[in-house]
C-alpha cells in the first residue's frame, strides 16, 4: 500500500490540533535571536550652541554599559534555549574557585614560560612581568600560582613605550620602535623623570607628560635632529623605573632570585641591565603571548575531568 503525502488539509487538521504550535515558534525567533544581534545605539551627537553637561560623557558610557548588559543576558538565554541548560555565571565563578586558578589565565602563562626548557627557574623568585596591558611584581612561591606585590597605578610600561612612539611619530608597536632607534641616541641627553610613589608600584604618566612638553618645546627640525636623543632618554627612564622596583622588591619579599617576564622584556636596554645582576630573562620568542607559554602553565593547575570542564567559561579582567 503506497503511503499518502500530506496536503494542505492535512496542515489545516495539525493547525487545528495544536494551533499555536506555529505562533511559538515565531515568537520564539522574534523574541531570542533577533534582539540578541540587534545593532548597538549611536552615540548621541553633542547638544550644539551650549556646553555639554559635566555628566554628558557619563551618561553615555551608562548606556553602552546597560546594552552590553541586556546584549549579554539575552544571548545567555538563547544559548540555554537553543543548546541545553547551562550553568549561571555566579556557578561557574565557584567552580573555577573550587578547581584552581583558569587555564587560559595569561599572566600565569607569563610566568610558566620560565619553566619550559632545559634551565627552568625554580620557586621562589620575584617575577617582574611587564608587558603592553601590565606592570606587575609577583612573589612566585611555587609553580601554581603567585602574589602581586606592586603592580601600576596607571599605565603599563607597554603603554608608556606605546605613547612615547607616538609623540615621537614612531610607529606600532612602540616599544620596539624605540628601541631600535634609541640605539643611535644619547640616553643622558634628557633627564625624564621616575616616579618616587609609596610601596612597590609604579607610575609612568608624569614620565609621558614630561615627553610631551619636551616635544613641543622643540621646532620640527630641532625634533628631528633630536629624536634619537630623546628616545634614548625615554627608554633609559623607563628601564630605570622597572630595575629600581625590581631590586627594591626582593628586599620586601627576602629572596635574591629575580626573573624578568612580559613583552616588554624583549626590550634590548633592560635585558642588558638586569643581565648584569644575574637576573633570570624569559627566551625572545616566549615574551610575547604565545601557546607555549599557556600549555606550561596548564602543567600547574589542578584538572579537571570530563565532563567537569566543560562547564568553565573564558572570561576577560584586569589581573
Amino acid at each position: 500500500m503506497t503511503r499518502r503525502l500530506p496536503n494542505r488539509n492535512d496542515l489545516r487538521r495539525a493547525r487545528r490540533r495544536d494551533p499555536f504550535g506555529d505562533r511559538r515558534r515565531v515568537r520564539f525567533t522574534r523574541q531570542v535571536h533577533e534582539p540578541a544581534f540587534r545593532k548597538a545605539p549611536e552615540p548621541r551627537p553633542l547638544p550644539l550652541g551650549k556646553p555639554p553637561r559635566a555628566d554628558f560623557h557619563l551618561r553615555e558610557q551608562l548606556r553602552a554599559i546597560n546594552f552590553a548588559r541586556q546584549e549579554r543576558q539575552r544571548l545567555a538565554v538563547a544559548n540555554r534555549l537553543t543548546r541545553g541548560p547551562a550553568e549561571p555565571p555566579a556557578v561557574r565563578r565557584q567552580s573555577s574557585r573550587r578547581h584552581g586558578p583558569p587555564v587560559d589565565n595569561h599572566l600565569h602563562g607569563h610566568v610558566a614560560s620560565l619553566f619550559l626548557g632545559r634551565e627552568a627557574v625554580e620557586p621562589p623568585f620575584v617575577c617582574l612581568l611587564a608587558s603592553g596591558g601590565h606592570t606587575l611584581l609577583l612573589d612566585v612561591r611555587d609553580r601554581g600560582g603567585f602574589r602581586v606585590v606592586g603592580t601600576t597605578l596607571d599605565d603599563a610600561a607597554g603603554e608608556a613605550f606605546d605613547k612615547g612612539a607616538r609623540l615621537l611619530g614612531l610607529g606600532y608597536p612602540g616599544g620596539a620602535a624605540i628601541d631600535r632607534l634609541a640605539q643611535t641616541g644619547d640616553p643622558e641627553a634628557y633627564r625624564f623623570p621616575v616616579a618616587r610613589v609609596p610601596g612597590l608600584d609604579f607610575s609612568f604618566s608624569g614620565l609621558k607628560t614630561a615627553l610631551l612638553y619636551a616635544v613641543r618645546e622643540l621646532p620640527p627640525r630641532e625634533l628631528e635632529r633630536r629624536r634619537a636623543d630623546l628616545a634614548a632618554s625615554y627608554q633609559r627612564a623607563i628601564v630605570r623605573a622597572l630595575v629600581e622596583r625590581a631590586h627594591a622588591a626582593l628586599g620586601e619579599v627576602g629572596t635574591d632570585r629575580l626573573a624578568v617576564v612580559g613583552g616588554v622584556a624583549a626590550n634590548s636596554e633592560l635585558r642588558a641591565r638586569l643581565a648584569e645582576d644575574g637576573a633570570v630573562l624569559a627566551p625572545l620568542e616566549l615574551c610575547t603571548d604565545n601557546a607555549a607559554m599557556i600549555g606550561s602553565a596548564a602543567r600547574f593547575v589542578q584538572r579537571i575531568p570530563f565532563p567537569g570542564y566543560l562547564g568553565l567559561d573564558a572570561y576577560a579582567s584586569s589581573s
